[in-house]
């Protein structure tokens, strides 16, 4: 029986980001935490305006619930699993990816603006092109043929060589590059 090889992008110096879990309303707590134990985190964080019957008031929410961003090397790793709330970090078929710098800085100044963002789970459609985001096949274009509601895999056509792959993997290798189809999904 072989054992499966998964990525992993911790490194033991160089320090890179990762998203992490959180026990539900806990992210501020799980941030608090992390600073006092020098670990680099950011909680995206968005005001909200509240309206109640004596009083408005305005509260800060996490933009994306349940989830923090750390920036840490191979050594900070436990540190930070071993922290109260923490559920374990967000990984893409089992593998433990990081999230490019540029990301992490983009979700910074959308949220230095005053605009309202709301953070939604990408949805795929017959039509979008994607590209694979891990694995052997990093980098890879092609278009997604079908969609099965409530599974995780999904077909591909792989353009390559002039013949056309048509693959089944799992959506959460999958980032979405644009759109072919641009009929309605309705």
């Amino acid at each position: 029986m072989s054992k499966e090889e998964y990525e992993n992008h911790l490194d033991a110096v160089e320090p890179r980001w990762f998203a992490v879990y959180t026990r539900y309303k806990c992210e501020k707590m799980v941030f608090r935490q992390l600073v006092r134990k020098t670990i680099t985190v950011y909680l995206p964080l968005q005001k909200h305006t509240r309206r109640y019957t004596r009083k408005i008031r305005t509260v800060e929410l996490p933009l994306i619930s349940c989830y923090i961003f750390v920036q840490i090397t191979k050594e900070d790793y436990v540190k930070v699993l071993e922290t109260e709330n923490v559920q374990g970090f967000v990984r893409f078929a089992k593998n433990l990816i990081s999230i490019p710098d540029q990301e992490i800085d983009l979700m910074r100044r959308i949220l230095g603006e005053s605009w309202e963002v709301q953070a939604e789970k990408t949805t795929f459609v017959p039509g979008d092109e994607v590209e694979i985001a891990v694995g052997n096949l990093l980098g890879m274009k092609g278009t997604l043929v079908e969609v099965e509601e409530n599974k995780p895999q999904v077909l591909v056509d792989l353009d390559r060589l002039g013949y056309t792959l048509r693959i089944s993997v799992d959506k959460s290798i999958l980032q979405k590059t644009g759109r072919v189809n641009q009929k309605s999904s309705h």
